[in-house]
């Protein structure tokens, strides 16, 4: 969203807003019905009005805060309008979501209203309205933020006690016994509870208009039970007209609820394999059963577009994958950091999923890498890491087939996984069809990196440090027709002695993509902690900690730390370090040549890394005064900034002055003197490192140098994990044979051996070549005992070698033949 700024006059105006009076008509300038987000007129009914004490005064009546905010797509979660009253009389309450789907709300004996959030299709943040008159109007709007299921909180859904018996009940050894299922009662405020079972299909003709998405309610498991927050049932077999549903999820609600009522409070269980409530068919003979849906599936499938071409190449390494977060996100069912067991993916230590979806088939790639930091690939492990025909974050404009989240992922690749690999002997199938992906098309990230007071470390290589006081273009770029805009806002620092020191650092950064939301991350006063900003209103990760926002993906994983993964595959993390903030940029290879400001032209020429807005280009030797200048040149223009402006500090210190303050005296490289004290200091913790020593001159800080020791060493650390590897793709086992070792990078070797009764035609070894080539190719096991096993029978081991080795060179030296099946 591109920010028009107010002038001075509009700005007291708004501050100065009158007090409340009569009641407003739909519309009114003076009023904020209808008008949320909107700061023309007497008063705002912007988000940035609260900060600078500008709203109407029927601001929190119409523009809505909501708590919760957010909840699984699943839906059923009760919220509380908060700021808001409803004393007047009995009202029938409408809350109405992206302007079709319809809940009945309720006003509680406070007079607070309440909505219940709808079964969606999607994530993502979901406009509403509410109307207090029966649906004649809505003039009241709000947000709400549906996630993902998966990454919502575990106390919010129902839980499958031991989740693998459920999903295999019926197979050999799970044939008989209860299932069980907790929750939390005090979630509904009801003395008995009904449990539904819902499935989930998609219908019609893949790839087509009359693809569709559809939950179903099925039936009951019970209609009147304690609300007790446990419940254990022996499975019968459903009727065969439900037969057909293999993926669902258990909704608890209310018992005084008619059977199947569609949106409504209640506590929903993860989706999952139905395998329980299939038919004896599958319960006598399951393999036989499960063989019968894979190779149906098999015949879906190579009927199918192939989705494979589209996707990403896999990092090759596990620092790779973990670096270039852009562009790949830890895989939960496998997470190194979090001590996961890889159920699915034995031999993994670590998987991570493709950020973005394809472009065409809303596709997904997987990852996973061994102990050794190597790919694990499906060629030589079952459990390698496999693609998937549905990416499991669904994909934009969701809703239909196969991008809704999970579910179609569910229906395309978990439920063929389960028929052909975990309930009937017929992976070799699932895993032609889902093959892992090698890496010798991957190109890694580049990064590119701010910190300090503040130190810049170009996508190029370059380096240097631009102490400016204002708000300034870190990088704008462009690919597949797509504007990238990031900027950053520096502040004074003040010195351990109280003064304002001659250094500034980051204290804010937003980004746009494109027609994407605009996240501003931006240090909170005082507190030294993080505040996350998305089209000017501040977010609370009280709840979540990603989101799915429009272009864009959010994740908060610490407190000190926020990601942000942008669909051309670009990628930030801001972080806290120390006073400032530090931000990393990643560019995948198709910004090359498109980017400019002060992280420089990506194209592997640091020498043009220091390029004015008019094209001119300083050179590298340029002194601190000069790059000061070039620093100076590309200062935000007004009608382009990206920041939010809701307190009178902001407006009076950047919105209405220069973006870039001239009256600011920097401290340059060439004016630091260190007491002999201090240089001692800055000797033993620094180092060689110049950045640090300028940051304990520019602050007088031992502690801010380090931290800036600390960043500048982590830049490093991941630009060596982002560096390119070579990889020659995977090498098959010969025919009759095996070999030994599997990884297919630079100089890796790769072991030959036959079966007994066989004799090796070939080089025994092969080595992955600078050139991605390989040294040979797999030799062949061909049937007969090998001359060494003859000889060594005739004439001793010992002996038997050294006349093999005669013989090959003799041979070879008088008919120039190839003697390596003498193997020995």
């Amino acid at each position: 969203m591109k920010l028009v700024f107010l002038p001075w006059v509009l700005l007291l105006l708004l501050a100065t807003a009158p007090g409340p009076g009569p009641g407003p008509t739909a519309g009114a300038q003076e009023s904020c019905s209808l008008r949320c987000g909107d700061w023309n007129g007497t008063c705002s009914c912007h988000p940035t009005c609260l900060g600078l004490h500008s709203c109407c005064p029927d601001f929190h009546e119409f523009c809505l805060e909501i708590s919760p905010s957010s909840g699984s797509m699943m839906g059923g979660k009760d919220f509380v309008v908060q700021h808001f009253q409803w004393l007047g009389p009995k009202v029938d309450v409408i809350c109405r979501f992206k302007d079709s789907i319809e809940v009945l709300g309720h006003v509680d004996s406070q007079g607070r209203v309440h909505c219940v959030s709808p079964l969606l299709y999607e994530t993502g943040r979901i406009p509403f309205t509410i109307s207090m008159d029966s649906g004649r109007s809505f003039v009241r709007a709000g947000t709400w933020l549906a996630a993902h299921p998966y990454k919502v909180s575990q106390s919010e859904k129902g839980q499958l006690v031991n989740e693998t018996r459920w999903q295999y009940y019926g197979t050999p050894g799970t044939t008989t016994g209860n299932l069980s299922l907790t929750w939390n009662s005090s979630v509904l405020p009801t003395q008995s509870v009904a449990i539904e079972l819902w499935g989930y299909q998609e219908t019609g003709k893949p790839y087509s208009g009359n693809w569709t998405a559809q939950w179903s309610y099925l039936y009951p498991l019970v209609t009147d039970a304690p609300n007790s927050g446990f419940f254990s049932f022996t499975p019968k077999p459903a009727l065969a007209v439900h037969q057909r549903w293999r993926v669902g999820a258990l909704r608890i609600i209310s018992s005084k609820h008619y059977r199947g009522e569609k949106d409504v409070l209640a506590i929903w269980t993860s989706d999952h394999a139905l395998a329980w409530h299939l038919g004896d068919d599958f319960r006598n003979n399951s393999v036989s059963w499960a063989r019968a849906q894979c190779l149906a599936w098999e015949e879906l499938e190579d009927g199918l577009p192939d989705f494979l071409n589209e996707l990403p190449d896999c990092p090759c390494t596990l620092a790779q994958a973990q670096a270039d977060s852009g562009r790949f996100f830890t895989d939960y069912g496998c997470d190194i950091e979090q001590g996961s067991s890889c159920t699915y993916h034995p031999g993994a230590v670590h998987c991570v999923r493709s950020v973005q979806a394809s472009p065409n088939y809303a596709s997904g790639q997987q990852c996973c890498y061994r102990k050794d930091g190597t790919q694990l690939l499906t060629a030589d492990s079952f459990g390698g890491s496999t693609p998937d025909r549905g990416h499991d974050w669904g994909a934009p404009p969701y809703r239909t087939p196969p991008r809704v989240p999970t579910l179609s992922h569910w229906l395309y690749d978990v439920m063929s996984f389960y028929y052909c690999c975990l309930w009937a002997p017929e992976c070799s199938r699932y895993l032609r069809r889902r093959p892992s992906s090698d890496c010798r098309t991957y190109q890694p990230s580049r990064l590119a990196s701010v910190f300090g007071d503040p130190h810049f470390l170009t996508f190029d290589g370059t380096n240097f440090t631009f102490s400016g006081r204002g708000e300034y273009v870190l990088l704008e770029g462009e690919a597949y027709r797509k504007d990238l805009r990031i900027q950053g806002r520096t502040e004074p620092v003040t010195t351990t002695g109280g003064t304002q020191a001659r250094g500034t650092g980051l204290t804010a950064v937003a980004v746009q993509e494109g027609n994407s939301d605009v996240v501003e991350v931006r240090l909170t006063a005082g507190s030294g902690g993080l505040e996350v900003l998305l089209n000017s209103e501040v977010l609370s990760f009280a709840e979540v900690d990603w989101m799915d926002l429009k272009g864009l993906f959010l994740s908060v994983a610490a407190k000190d730390k926020v990601s942000v993964m942008l669909s051309s595959g670009a990628g930030l993390e801001v972080s806290v370090q120390g006073p400032f903030l530090s931000v990393a940029i990643l560019l995948p290879e198709k910004f090359q040549n498109h980017t400019r400001g002060l992280l420089g032209t990506l194209n592997d020429n640091p020498a043009d890394d220091f390029t004015l807005r008019s094209g001119k280009v300083l050179p590298l030797n340029s002194s601190a005064q000069k790059l000061y200048q070039f620093g100076t040149e590309w200062a935000v223009h007004n009608t382009s900034s990206l920041f939010t402006y809701d307190s009178w500090f902001l407006v009076s210190n950047f919105l209405n002055q220069s973006k870039h303050n001239l009256t600011f005296q920097p401290l340059f490289p060439d004016e630091i003197v260190l007491s002999p004290g201090q240089a001692e200091e800055a000797a033993r913790l620094c180092g060689d490192d110049h950045f640090c020593r300028f940051d304990m001159a520019a602050t007088g800080s031992l502690t801010v140098a380090n931290v800036t020791r600390r960043a500048h060493q982590m830049h490093r650390d991941r630009v060596q994990s982002l560096q390119p590897e070579v990889s020659c793709g995977w090498l098959a086992a010969p025919s009759n044979g095996h070999k030994e070792g599997f990884k297919y990078l630079m100089g890796s070797t790769i072991r030959f051996h036959c079966e007994s009764g066989y004799s090796l035609a070939g080089a025994d070894t092969s080595t992955c070549q600078a050139d991605g080539t390989w040294s040979a190719p797999t030799p062949q096991c061909q049937l007969g005992r090998s001359y060494t096993v003859l000889l060594s029978i005739i004439f001793g081991g010992l002996a038997a070698v050294v006349l093999v080795t005669v013989l090959c060179v003799l041979l070879r030296r008088r008919k120039g033949m190839n003697l390596w099946s003498l193997h020995h």
